[in-house]
């Protein structure tokens, strides 16, 4: 192995030992809150498992309940938006340019998500199945939808972030044009809107509705199309 692969492959191994770990800190701060907040939900449902998320506690009745829990719900948003910035940064720490930094931001998050809930499983026994519903995240509202959808995400962030990183190790760079952004930047939109299109619903304690398959199907299509033709070697020539 030539030492400009050696240094790809150890700036990947790092990438998904940072994830792993990553993962299984999220999934412990997970198992604490839950064990914070079930008190306050057993108060409003008394009878459902511990396992069922949903309907969540609208913020009125968390304020009722324990009105200091609020501060720990907004504790909890700025833990989600410094976990972005530490996935920024480690990315950051191991590029050279702005496309590695995105493929190396790639791998760490996805490998996070889904050490996350495979920690989940070994500490909580939850998820059920890769179907049960989860709130995914909380900026600048709920995001929710079945385990299955994120996960596909973090495996598709993965695989390109990782072929890119060994690709330009060999010499091939992927030209990212603008409209290759573009269509990576809409399709991550896309995703998001069949995340938080039921927020309301969501934040007011109703139940998830049916998530929204086939947006989100265009959305992954969307972006890995756009990636797909910025890597083909035959462009731009």
């Amino acid at each position: 192995m030539n030492p400009t692969r050696r240094r790809a492959a150890g700036r990947i191994a790092a990438l998904l030992v940072f994830g792993l770990a990553f993962g299984y800190l999220e999934a412990a701060v997970v198992s604490y809150l839950r064990t914070l907040h079930e008190p306050v939900r057993q108060h409003y449902y008394p009878v459902r498992p511990p396992d069922d998320l949903f309907p969540l506690l609208t913020l009125d009745q968390v304020r009722a309940a324990a009105p200091q829990t609020m501060k720990t719900i907004a504790v909890e948003v700025g833990r989600e938006a410094a976990t972005l910035v530490m996935l920024a940064a480690i990315a950051w720490a191991v590029a050279d340019s702005a496309g590695e930094w995105a493929a190396a931001f790639a791998i760490s998050f996805g490998v996070w998500d889904i050490a996350f809930y495979l920690f989940l499983k070994l500490l909580l026994d939850w998820p059920a199945s890769l179907f049960t519903w989860d709130v995914l995240f909380l900026i600048p509202v709920p995001w929710v939808g079945p385990v299955l959808a994120p996960v596909l995400v973090a495996a598709a962030m993965i695989a390109t972030g990782v072929w890119h990183l060994q690709r330009e190790s060999g010499g091939e760079r992927v030209r990212v044009g603008l409209g290759h952004w573009s269509g990576l930047v809409f399709g991550a939109l896309v995703i998001v809107v069949s995340f938080t299109m039921d927020w309301r619903n969501i934040m007011a304690g109703g139940m998830p509705r049916p998530f929204h398959w086939p947006l989100f199907g265009a959305g992954l299509a969307i972006g890995l199309a756009s990636y797909a033709a910025a890597a083909n070697p035959r462009r731009g020539r």
